[in-house]
């Protein structure tokens, strides 16, 4: 190793430390602090135009169709994405590229002397670990002068960092109950919060099927004065063909009908997160901007997201999704039901203790006839192995615990024999740790991040 890149793993090594150390100060919703951090930096997010995408499920996959119809469009795009499956700097790219360990440290190095002052000042206090991740993403997207940003929401909307963009277009995939602890005990409250993100002069785009929502979001949309478009009413779509490789449809979109488009992406949930994609961008045309059937069709075709119902391999098959709640879990139990028909399916299965597991196993039992419980290399998140254990024997459904995730997926896989199936789920964290035993990371440097 050169002493320049001993150098740069040291300091790199050195800011990842004290980055992810910032996480002992939770998860603070506000603007205040963000927009204090922002304001230092010289107001970055507002020299680029916006995407603001948030939902209970979805989002992460609306982001990456919406950034790569846009770059199809001709357009320099920003994706600003959490949490990452490898790498930290997956969570920021600019046309399908990650920013660079050097542009990390670089830009830590701005931004870390202004969290230290702040939370020496008795009026503030030292931001938290997404709010200056967010803060580097809209510094990194300003100064590569990005035409827009795809940007996906934290937690909720309202009181997220990422709301102090001036979105043209909003998204919200759909609601459900999560993070009930912060957002509220109800859909309706949920919705409330993530409604927030709506924005006057602007347009908002939801894949919601439920009506109390959707009335909510017009509501909502009518007192800011905002334009609203559903899926299933101003976007219908139909499903033509799909296989392993992925699937099309047809789409009647605002202004154009798409008679056969093509994604990527296994599983009816990602057919209505294209459908909210592609009404997004075409909703840019209230702005002027005008995306061409041309962009749209080669973006869903080429959009690249990892962890989300991903074959890996055949003989047997082995699937990553990186589902984290009961919403994602029965997306997940209906693609397997639908798309895939084998005799046997073996799940690796780890989460996050927040989660509600006892809802996502219950889903999941639907369709997997054994499981392998393992415990993601998050520990301070990951569930104790024994308490999934514990509802999978309320469940009668046969299990063991493997500690290791490499050797619990090893042990799947011979379980499941070479005619049956593997189905790798229950958090982002276990899939990226998953997916190295297929794609070997190729940044030299994310070994720092465990």
């Amino acid at each position: 190793m050169s002493g320049e890149l001993a150098d740069l793993e040291r300091i790199y090594r050195e800011d990842l430390e004290w980055l992810f150390k910032v996480r002992r100060f939770g998860s603070k919703l506000g603007l205040e602090y963000v927009s204090h951090l922002l304001a230092q930096l010289g107001d970055p997010q507002n020299d680029f135009r916006s995407i603001h995408i948030t939902g209970t499920s979805g989002k992460g996959s609306t982001t990456a169709m919406v950034a790569s119809i846009l770059r199809e469009a001709g357009f320099r795009v920003g994706m600003f994405t959490s949490p990452h499956l490898t790498t930290f700097t997956e969570r920021i790219q600019i046309n399908g590229r990650r920013i660079s360990v050097e542009d990390v440290v670089r830009l830590l190095d701005v931004i870390r002397p202004i969290c230290e002052e702040m939370a020496e000042d008795p009026l503030l206090r030292h931001p938290t670990f997404f709010e200056i991740v967010t803060a580097m993403a809209f510094r990194y997207f300003s100064e590569e002068e990005v035409g827009f940003a795809a940007v996906e929401v934290g937690m909720g909307g309202r009181l997220d960092a990422t709301n102090v963009v001036r979105s043209q277009v909003s998204v919200i995939t759909n609601v459900s109950l999560e993070h009930t602890e912060v957002l509220g005990d109800t859909v309706l409250e949920i919705a409330e919060k993530k409604a927030g993100i709506i924005k006057g002069g602007g347009v908002l785009v939801t894949a919601t099927a439920d009506e109390e929502v959707y009335n909510l979001f017009k509501r909502v949309s009518e007192e800011v004065g905002s334009r609203i478009f559903r899926v299933g009413d101003d976007l219908r779509f139909e499903r033509i063909r799909s296989s392993q490789e992925g699937q099309s449809f047809r789409l009647r979109g605002l202004f154009d009908t798409h008679y056969e488009l093509s994604i990527p992406l296994l599983g009816e949930h990602q057919l209505l997160n294209a459908a909210a994609a592609v009404g997004t961008v075409e909703a840019l045309r209230f702005h002027g901007i005008e995306v061409s059937k041309e962009a749209i069709e080669r973006g869903l075709a080429n959009v690249h997201w990892p962890g989300r119902m991903e074959v890996v391999q055949t003989h047997p098959t082995v699937v990553l999704d990186g589902a984290k709640d009961e919403e994602a879990a029965r997306a997940v139990k209906e693609t397997l039901l639908r798309y895939f028909k084998y005799d046997r399916v073996v799940a690796v299965v780890s989460m996050s203790s927040d989660k509600k597991i006892t809802g996502m196993l219950e889903q999941l039992a639907q369709a997997v006839d054994y499981f392998v419980v393992t415990a993601h290399g998050v520990m301070s998140r990951a569930a104790d192995p024994s308490l999934i254990a514990k509802e999978l024997s309320r469940l009668s459904k046969g299990h063991e615990i493997v500690e290791n995730v490499k050797e619990a997926v090893r042990k799947a896989i011979n379980l499941a024999g070479e005619d049956g199936m593997v189905i790798v789920v229950g958090s982002v964290f276990l899939v990226g740790e998953a997916r190295e035993l297929w794609h070997e990371p190729d940044d030299p440097l994310h070994h720092l991040e465990k």
